[in-house]
């Protein structure tokens, strides 16, 4: 499934520049995390850099909206990485 960022978001930057797909972005009043492109770092990571990363307590959790399997999540890896490489 895909990450929410909650509102114990202090905007401290440290997710941003983790995601390796990019999802993470700035919106209205905190950071967001696009589930489109979020992967929960399958095929980067073993867990979730940006939960790693982020020194807030459960600000990083999943997200109940976007439940997805783990073969879901490669799926997307591969969609959002390896497109080129698909055949047609």
């Amino acid at each position: 499934m895909a990450l929410l960022i909650t509102h114990k978001c202090t905007n401290c930057d440290m997710c941003l520049p983790e995601c390796p797909n990019e999802a993470i972005s700035i919106g209205d009043e905190i950071y967001v995390i696009d589930p489109i492109l979020c992967t929960e770092c399958v095929g980067h990571y073993d867990t979730p850099t940006c939960q790693k990363v982020c020194p807030i307590t459960n600000c990083i959790k999943p997200d109940p909206d976007h439940q997805e399997t783990e073969e879901q999540l490669w799926e997307r890896f591969v969609m959002i990485h390896h497109s080129d490489k698909l055949e047609g």
